[in-house]
């Protein structure tokens, strides 16, 4: 049986999650470490720190954090494969920690957002992500929730797979304590409130500053 199928089953079973999966991801390296693709893993980053929690094993391929929330058991990770294997340490990590698919929340960059803007939704495809590809095929279907974090277009006729892989220029690192700040409040909202409540509060407040 698919692990898609088994979560599910859980869900279906437990109103209140006690266990919480946060995955940022990013390519690792420190060549990668200040590109757009990366924005996952400097939100993971953000969020770890701000509760005062630290990134103290690895385990399944992944840098793993670990915290309470509550009543909310919160584990953070940081796949340590390249970006499009990141299913590989996903998987193994939603199964260990017994996380359902409801309570598995993936942050990524996305082009078809502008850059700062954020969006949470409650399952779709990967959008030609291809970290989140990896990870839907893992997992055997979308299901899940997801962070999307806006990194703007390539210009001109720059290769996305290029743009993606740039660092972030000069206006935009001025903007992006912000944008990480901002990303963090939408996680703390998911795991305390849920990706309901979550997404009425932080698209909403997204959409507002866009005007």
């Amino acid at each position: 049986m698919l692990l898609l199928d088994k979560l599910r089953r859980r869900q279906a079973t437990e109103s209140t999650a006690s266990t919480a999966l946060i995955v940022g991801l990013g390519n690792p390296g420190r060549e990668h470490a200040g590109n757009r693709h990366n924005v996952g893993f400097r939100i993971a980053d953000r969020f770890v720190e701000s509760r005062g929690w630290r990134f103290s094993k690895r385990q399944n391929d992944a840098l793993v954090a670990l915290g309470q929330i509550g009543e909310t058991r919160v584990i953070v990770a940081k796949p340590q494969t390249f970006m499009n294997l990141s299913g590989r340490a996903v998987q193994p990590l939603a199964r260990f920690y017994k996380a359902p698919l409801n309570r598995l929340l993936v942050i990524y960059d996305d082009l078809d957002l502008p850059f700062g803007a954020i969006r949470l939704r409650e399952k779709g495809g990967s959008g030609g992500h291809n970290g989140m590809q990896s990870i839907v095929e893992r997992l055997g279907g979308g299901d899940f929730p997801r962070l999307r974090v806006g990194i703007g277009r390539p210009p001109g006729r720059m290769d996305p797979a290029a743009f993606v892989l740039r660092d972030f220029d000069a206006a935009e690192l001025a903007e992006l304590p912000g944008l990480l700040d901002r990303a963090v409040k939408a996680i703390e909202s998911f795991v305390s409130e849920g990706i309901a409540s979550a997404m009425n509060r932080h698209n909403a407040a997204t959409r507002d500053e866009a005007r």
